[in-house]
């Protein structure tokens, strides 16, 4: 079932379904139908280029990131736990030394400014892995990252069996449970933590959003017009986060 979904959400990202509108104006062309083909075809261009619009891809990132701006570590309250969502780095490999910081590290660097600001006495790491291509789960690699910024070990519980958010609220969900915790404070990437909260809501929790990682940024109007891989990037995973949200809903 995780292999299938992965396949889906390649499908509905505007790279996969740009290839799939390419593939589909192939098959129409060899069929003798040009008008068709190249109706596809243009389609498919047109689709691809607006979503790797920076000025696109803003603009759906901005529509989930100013749900939960940024608020400062003084004035965020207190709460029982830190949960940390996965998806900021990426464990070692086999054979590897050290784990990979990714774009989204923001979220275990906040959890740690969170911790030390005493906003609460446990952080649960919440991340697994694929043993066959990584050393550890996630939620080790991010427990190894905490330690060495000053994050006390006591204070760290993993989770290690989640491999997508909906099995990050309920595997840490259970967790908490078993240590009388009610009321957290979830922290994700900004465009991430719509659906989150969601999710962790739904499994009877206290949701205090503390997002990080916001991506959208201020630009001159001619950059926002130009073609970017890192824009498209931005498109599809906040596409990906919309349609979850109503796929779960």
């Amino acid at each position: 079932m995780f292999v299938v979904s992965k396949f889906a959400i390649a499908l509905i990202s505007p790279l996969g379904s740009s290839l799939f509108g390419g593939v589909l104006a192939l098959f129409s062309a060899l069929a003798g139908r040009r008008r068709l083909a190249l109706g596809l075809g243009g389609l498919a261009l047109i689709w691809l280029w607006f979503w790797s619009l920076p000025a696109a891809s803003n603009w759906v990132l901005g529509y989930l990131e100013n749900q939960h701006p940024q608020i400062a570590v003084q004035d965020v309250p207190e709460a029982q736990a830190i949960v940390v969502l996965g998806g900021g780095i990426s464990p070692a490999g086999p054979g590897e030394l050290f784990f990979n910081l990714e774009s989204g590290a923001d979220r275990v660097w906040h959890a740690a400014r969170l911790f030390h600001a005493s906003k609460a006495p446990l952080v649960l790491l919440s991340g697994g892995s694929d043993p066959e291509h990584s050393a550890t789960s996630e939620a080790e690699a991010m427990r190894q990252f905490m330690v060495d910024i000053g994050v006390s070990e006591q204070a760290i519980a993993l989770e290690n069996r989640s491999r997508n958010t909906t099995e990050n609220a309920e595997y840490s969900a259970e967790m908490l449970a078993e240590r009388g915790v009610t009321r957290i404070l979830l922290v994700t990437s900004g465009y991430h933590m719509p659906r989150a909260k969601g999710l962790f809501e739904a499994q009877g929790l206290e949701v205090i959003p503390v997002a990080t990682d916001h991506e959208v940024l201020s630009r001159p109007l001619w950059r926002s017009l130009l073609p970017e891989t890192g824009a498209l990037d931005g498109s599809s995973r906040a596409i990906k986060e919309i349609i979850g949200r109503l796929v779960g809903r």
